[in-house]
């Protein structure tokens, strides 16, 4: 394939394996922890983050790490307590995507009209536009991301299948899954980069969703979660190469949710919780 040899090919395969191991890394124990609503929030959280760092003159990477970290933040701050209503969430969801077509209408306005295509990027991704350094960018930021999940990955377990136990036993389990959620949120702001805001949730809860379905053993799972994310980046981004008409972004979605639906037909009655042993 020609394309191997093409910069921006190897740029966006770069970027994306790494994006995508930490995706199937942190969205296997947000998947476990029932979180997936975190995800579908920092999908709307980081479009604005990145309106708002164009619209100010900044890079739109600051604007989706501060404002997807906060968010997450924000919502374990809130705790398990915190049950806002349908009303109450489609509201906030509307009234955070509506300040990001604000913010999007500043940049556009007042730094050129051709820069409306930034917003078409943020929502749906551009891994094929991301040059050397900001791929190695995103593959370090997101290799970190990994050995964090890694590292916490044992007490973390131990506090989802069993948070009074693990309490009981020494583990911070507050501060755990505070630390979690900022790993979510900035997993969830390089996962925008390669298949957009409107499609993070795919690449964080699909690959996942399969792997607990398929296995459950614990680590296995994790494992499991992470090589189908990395695979399915992959496929995906040759599945674009091949037909060029297809977007990246919805090759590597469309391998993602056929990847899970053949999980859905081999064990439809799988469960999410892994076993104890």
């Amino acid at each position: 394939m020609n394309a191997l040899h093409q910069p921006f090919f190897q740029h966006a395969l770069l970027a994306g394996t790494a994006i995508a191991l930490a995706s199937g890394l942190v969205g296997y124990f947000l998947v476990l922890r029932a979180q997936t609503f975190t995800g579908d929030t920092l999908s709307h959280v980081a479009f604005t983050g990145a309106m708002a760092a164009l619209a100010g003159g900044y890079d739109l990477r600051l604007g989706l790490f501060a404002a997807t970290v906060g968010a997450a933040l924000l919502l374990g701050a809130l705790g398990r307590r915190g049950r806002p209503d349908d009303v109450v969430i489609g509201t906030l969801f509307s009234w955070i995507l509506g300040l990001g077509t604000f913010f999007l209408t500043l940049y556009a306005t007042h730094r050129g009209a051709d820069r409306g295509n930034a917003g078409i990027s943020v929502l749906f991704g551009s891994v094929y536009g991301l040059d050397g350094a900001r791929a190695a960018t995103a593959a370090a930021i997101a290799a970190v991301i990994a050995a964090a999940v890694l590292l916490i990955a044992r007490p973390l377990l131990f506090a989802t299948l069993d948070e009074a136990v693990a309490a009981a036993r020494g583990v911070r389990t507050g501060t755990l899954g505070l630390v979690f959620l900022a790993l979510v949120g900035a997993c969830a702001a390089e996962a925008t980069q390669a298949v957009g805001s409107l499609l993070l949730l795919g690449l964080l809860a699909a690959p996942a969703g399969a792997a607990v379905r398929l296995t459950n053993r614990p680590y296995r799972a994790l494992g499991l979660s992470a090589a189908l994310a990395v695979l399915e980046m992959w496929a995906g981004l040759a599945l674009s190469v091949t037909v060029p008409r297809l977007p990246p972004s919805f090759s590597i979605m469309a391998v993602a949710t056929t990847c899970y639906a053949t999980a859905l037909l081999v064990r439809p009655q799988a469960r999410v919780r892994p076993a104890a042993g």
